[in-house]
């Protein structure tokens, strides 16, 4: 475990401070805004009503459920139980912090399960008849993800994990909402 603790604190200090950069500093903090994303969320529910007509709402619903879900266990369960204080936080890391810190704990990355809840129910539901979809989805993602621990508020593990959850919940809410909706 201090093995792999000792490569999540290398790893983390190679992204916030190795790779710093101005670009990265002015856009990577506005990635890991949830209003910055608002247009794509209007357009995905957009997306669904247009193309799916009723069906929509009911996509659009088990995407809430999937993203709740993934957000309730990151947050209410994992980070409480686990403890892990975030790097912008520990005074035994040097950190490059471009956002405020905020008082909680950082394993795993909410951020980071919820948006791979969203990529990952949208690849399962449309990943087929639109190859364009799960690269596209998974960069979004991830760049969401990747912005997390440049800007200073989580290690590289909690968004590997954070993303391995979301992949997980929103992969069965798709498994679940195909089994009620044909």
């Amino acid at each position: 475990m201090h093995l792999l603790l000792s490569w999540d604190a290398t790893l983390f200090h190679f992204i916030n401070t190795g790779l710093s950069n101005p670009v990265f500093d002015a856009l990577l903090p506005f990635c890991r805004e949830k209003w910055f994303w608002a247009p794509v969320y209007l357009f995905l529910a957009l997306f669904f009503l247009t193309n799916f007509g009723t069906k929509g709402w009911i996509f659009i619903a088990a995407m809430a459920v999937a993203v709740g879900m993934a957000d309730f266990t990151s947050s209410s369960i994992i980070k409480k139980n686990v403890r892990r204080i975030r790097p912008c936080n520990n005074p035994e890391m040097v950190v490059q912090t471009r956002v405020p810190c905020g008082s909680g704990y950082s394993f795993t990355s909410s951020h980071a399960a919820n948006h791979f809840a969203v990529a990952v129910f949208i690849i399962g539901l449309l990943g087929d008849q639109r190859r364009w979809i799960s690269p596209l989805a998974l960069l979004w993602a991830g760049l969401i993800a990747f912005s997390q621990v440049y800007v200073g508020v989580h290690y590289p593990l909690d968004v590997i994990c954070g993303a391995l959850l979301g992949a997980a919940i929103g992969w069965w809410a798709m498994k679940t909402l195909s089994f009620f909706v044909k």
